[in-house]
């Protein structure tokens, strides 16, 4: 039998990886023009917390996958603590309650670490349950769906009340992509969606009959966060605007590396597309869209070969976490999707966002170490 080593990485998701390191870099670089004085030093702190990153990936890779889902419960009180803990301890950045700033680090942002931690939770509890009730009744599938309902609900609240809504959409997108994989009963979806629609239909007609109303029930900070997501509807708001300016007058090969024509805010997180696009074009977009595509594709793979169920719900969680990020992101910045604040995956400069993919792809490298031990 051919022997798999256990740090073995696997070159396909390995070398993308790699990639989305470069670009990011250029990309920050390039935006320099347009960053303010204070951040002039990000690319140099991005490529630290790549480092840190493949570390945390070893360490994954050490630890083994097992023992981190055996451990899912005391992480996922860990995570509820540090999001209860913002609202003592935390930072306020543009009204925003989200982070912890550590001197000499910078800032940490707990919510993006919890994408992780409830990804395994979740992969955990469906396992279980999958276990014990391999033909669950009705009574026994809404059971759980409660249960679960209660452990992604209380972080997202939590969340939600920082505030960050865009996180809280990827908490419960996760949740779905999970669930939809995991054999329950389609129905659950129809009532699921049923009443989604329902409760965002009768907000979104209390906003457009009655503003003040709205105000009244929701409070100015939701009426705020609502009134953003609905800007991209008339392509409105002077991010939006210029992000498009700046995209579309790049043509095919784009303006030139560092060139950046037209300003606009956050091109080192949220419009970073943007940036990229000013600087390479119809062309470069292209092929950096191809090499998410690509990935996207290989985590599918995976966790087709996959043997173990609980490891396709956690390939599932953080392809559903990916896929959302990268289309919402790059529509964001055409006008095609609300604008969110939503980071473009390994691309986008962040820390604690970066450092939550990298944890996901030790998992994801140990998984196909356990496919190739399995297939050999």
């Amino acid at each position: 039998m051919k022997t798999i080593s256990k740090y073995k990485l696997d070159k396909s998701i390995l070398i993308p990886i790699i990639l989305f390191f470069i670009i990011s870099l250029i990309t920050l670089y390039g935006a320099k023009s347009i960053l303010p004085n204070s951040m002039r030093h990000l690319v140099v702190n991005q490529g630290v917390w790549y480092m840190i990153g493949f570390i945390l990936i070893y360490i994954i890779m050490t630890i083994g996958n097992t023992y981190m889902y055996r451990i899912s419960t005391f992480l996922y009180i860990i995570g509820i603590l540090s999001l209860i803990g913002l609202f003592f301890f935390g930072v306020s950045i543009n009204d925003a309650k989200c982070w912890y700033e550590i001197n000499g680090v910078g800032t940490i942002q707990p919510s993006e670490f919890m994408k992780i931690i409830l990804i395994i939770t979740n992969a955990s509890m469906i396992s279980k349950f999958n276990d014990e009730y391999p033909n669950p009744s009705v009574r026994e599938e809404f059971l759980f769906l409660i249960k679960l309902a209660i452990v992604v609900l209380i972080p997202s609240i939590l969340t939600f009340m920082q505030p960050d809504t865009g996180i809280v959409l990827i908490y419960l997108l996760i949740t779905f992509v999970m669930l939809f994989i995991s054999g329950i009963r389609y129905r659950w979806f129809v009532l699921i969606f049923g009443i989604l629609f329902l409760f965002v239909g009768s907000v979104l007609l209390i906003y457009f009959l009655n503003q003040d109303i709205f105000i009244k029930i929701f409070g100015t900070s939701f009426f705020l966060r609502v009134d953003r997501l609905l800007d991209w509807s008339n392509q409105s708001g002077y991010q939006l605007e210029n992000s498009l300016s700046s995209i579309g007058s790049a043509g095919l090969y784009g303006h030139g590396f560092k060139s950046n024509p037209i300003y606009f805010p956050e091109a080192q997180t949220d419009f970073i597309f943007a940036v990229y696009s000013s600087h390479f074009g119809f062309i470069g977009s292209t092929l950096l869209i191809a090499l998410l595509t690509f990935f996207d594709m290989k985590l599918i793979t995976v966790a087709l070969k996959a043997n173990k169920l609980i490891n396709k719900y956690v390939i599932a969680g953080v392809v559903g976490m990916l896929i959302y990020q990268q289309v919402q992101n790059i529509g964001m910045t055409f006008g095609l999707l609300p604008i969110t604040g939503i980071t473009l995956p390994f691309i986008s400069y962040g820390g604690s966002s970066l450092l939550s993919y990298m944890i996901a792809m030790g998992f994801i490298f140990n998984i196909s170490n356990e496919n190739m031990r399995y297939t050999n």
